[in-house]
């Protein structure tokens, strides 16, 4: 469908329909006024402006009604393309719910108005917090980089992999990545997300958007895009995780400017790997680790599409990453708990107050468990 006129009304209209032919009405977010939001960032007061990008300006806000405080993103984009963005942003964020994905709270499709309304993360992006970290500020240790990079990739399993059809985030990069008290991870700005192929095809074809530096090169040279155009993306920011570095600084001199070109002749010796590693690390990092978290990176930076993992392949090497443990050591650690479980159940009492017991425990661990999940 292609739309080359349309006014306000009919943009609305369209905005309307499609909300109600995918969402069926049964959306979670909230529809809000502009002047209800306008009171909740004190009429768009630049003195709580957050953020700033290609789509609009993020102010911080505070729901009366909720009582909660909020990101409110105001769309600055005219024409079908803005709304076309904001309507993918709408829909995708209230049809797919996950830990690593922020949550939609509401949206305002008022008039000329296109505004957009998430939960407050208090950390700021992985940009903030990484690459824009000021001298008297405190650099992200290792363990939370790598937990950081994990959630972010299960994020990412859970577009390609849990989502029928899979969606295609299309631009991951770290300004997108929020984070919030406890700097767990959230994507966010779904406004150039893409449902990827069904049917046996491995490709969508699409005009190229996205972040330069960030963009996977055949869907840079060709159009096409696929969920491993994603992992490209990924392997990019998780090198910026890795070296503090931004993937393209002009700042730098010529031959650091990219940091992927910069890094290619590092690569070929092992004792090199620590001029990788972020300074601002000062080498608090396990060496074996370091060298782990490369390879991930470097296999996900590959230049054909099809030798990239999956992303679930990502989320279980960083799984280890994260937690500082190899495949073995946590496959020990649970052989350990089972051998205890089998102790525990044998040294039991008999009689049925202590069995009545141990099944109420257990109940009450696998509801926490599943409240935590």
């Amino acid at each position: 469908m292609i739309i080359i006129q349309c006014t306000d009304s009919s943009r609305r209209r369209y905005i309307a329909e499609e909300i109600e032919k995918y969402g069926k009405g049964n959306f979670s977010s909230q529809i809000f006024t502009f002047q209800e939001l306008s009171v909740a960032t004190q009429n768009f007061n630049p003195e709580s402006l957050i953020g700033e990008g290609g789509f609009g300006r993020v102010y911080k806000g505070h729901i009366e009604t909720k009582d909660i405080d909020v990101a409110v993103k105001k769309l600055d984009r005219n024409g079908f393309q803005g709304n076309r963005e904001f309507l993918v942003e709408v829909l995708i964020l209230s049809l797919l719910h996950h830990p690593n994905l922020v949550k939609l709270v509401g949206y305002c499709a008022e008039g000329e108005q296109r505004v957009l309304v998430y939960e407050y993360m208090h950390n700021g992006s992985l940009e903030d917090r990484l690459l824009n970290i000021g001298p008297n500020e405190k650099p992200l240790d290792w363990n939370t980089r790598m937990k950081i990079a994990e959630g972010a990739a299960r994020g990412l399993e859970y577009l390609h992999e849990t989502a029928k059809p899979p969606v295609i985030y299309r631009d991951f990069k770290a300004s997108n990545i929020l984070l919030d008290e406890s700097f767990n991870p959230k994507l966010s700005d779904f406004g150039l997300a893409k449902l990827g192929p069904i049917g046996g095809r491995t490709h969508v074809s699409t005009r190229v958007l996205g972040t330069y530096g960030y963009c996977a090169p055949e869907y840079t040279a060709t159009g096409k895009l696929s969920t491993k155009s994603d992992i490209y993306s990924y392997g990019v920011v998780f090198f910026e995780i890795i070296t503090g570095r931004r993937v393209v600084d002009t700042s730098r001199p010529s031959e650091e400017q990219n940091l992927i070109t910069w890094a290619q002749p590092l690569f070929k010796d092992k004792k090199k790997f620590h001029f990788i590693a972020d300074p601002l690390l000062e080498g608090n990092y396990p060496e074996k680790a370091l060298y782990q978290a490369l390879a991930v990176a470097a296999m996900c930076l590959q230049e054909e599409a099809t030798t990239r993992p999956l992303s679930s392949d990502v989320v279980t090497a960083l799984e280890y990453l994260s937690t500082g443990k190899s495949p073995e050591e946590s496959q020990e650690e649970e052989e350990d708990d089972d051998h205890k479980e089998e102790e525990e159940e044998m040294g039991s009492s008999p009689d049925n107050t202590t069995v009545e017991s141990t099944e109420n425990n257990s109940t009450q661990d696998d509801s926490s468990d599943s409240d935590k999940s």
